[in-house]
């Protein structure tokens, strides 16, 4: 299966989006799920809600949000641009902000369960060896919940790379600067002729995806075992 130029560039755009995304999710992401899973605070519920609020919003409705955050009129896009000349929407970086936060929840909810299938005993016995709550974190919470947090790693780089109305939105559909695969599958379907060139990349999503969810799979069940054998 040969790709075309234009379909090389959504390729490794999409490519490149969706690892700079995850790249950027993945310090917070664990934050966050080990807040969720370790911490009861007031206004943890709401937190929670806040977080996962992407999963449910349409995806559009998120990407006017975000159009309206980092565009130049935008509070966070204004102020980029009038101090640092940056400007943020319509261009790949707006891509990757926007597959950020539509994968943030999946990531930080793998997070969380990885980490509350971790045995607090352990944690609990590092600490009584004089280990501080950060090496308790570094050295016993995170090696132990590391193929939850690859999972969600993974699941969040797939859902990056699917990513559309939100990034639609804030990012256009503009060729070779934000046309990732299925921006580039839906131009293809408006095309005349273009149905060839749609197919092979849903091909390539397809195997893409496929690919995620099963490397995702293999990484839960591994985490299932290794809390089992813990308990």
């Amino acid at each position: 299966m040969m790709l075309t130029t234009e379909e090389w560039s959504a390729v490794l755009l999409s490519l490149k989006v969706a690892g700079v995304a995850v790249l950027a999710m993945l310090l917070p992401g664990i934050a966050c799920g080990w807040v969720l899973a370790r911490r009861r605070f007031p206004g943890r519920s709401l937190l929670d809600a806040l977080i996962h609020l992407p999963l449910v919003l349409p995806p559009v409705v998120v990407g006017y949000l975000l159009l309206l955050s980092i565009g130049r009129r935008g509070w966070l896009g204004g102020w980029l641009y009038e101090h640092f000349g940056v400007d943020l929407a319509f261009t790949w970086k707006a891509a990757a902000i926007a597959s950020t936060v539509m994968g943030f929840p999946l990531l930080v909810r793998a997070v969380r369960l990885a980490i509350e299938a971790t045995d607090p005993r352990l944690e609990a016995a590092a600490a009584t060896l004089g280990a501080g709550p950060l090496r308790v974190l570094l050295t016993v919470t995170l090696p132990l919940a590391l193929p939850g947090i690859l999972a969600g790693t993974v699941l969040a780089f797939a859902r990056s790379l699917g990513e559309f109305g939100a990034t639609i939105m804030v990012a256009g559909n503009i060729e070779g600067v934000t046309r990732t695969i299925p921006l580039a599958i839906f131009s293809d379907v408006q095309t005349p002729g273009g149905d060839a060139s749609a197919m092979r990349l849903v091909v390539i999503a397809v195997i893409v995806s496929f690919l995620a969810l099963l490397v995702s799979e293999l990484l839960s069940r591994r985490l299932v075992r290794r809390s089992g054998g813990a308990s």
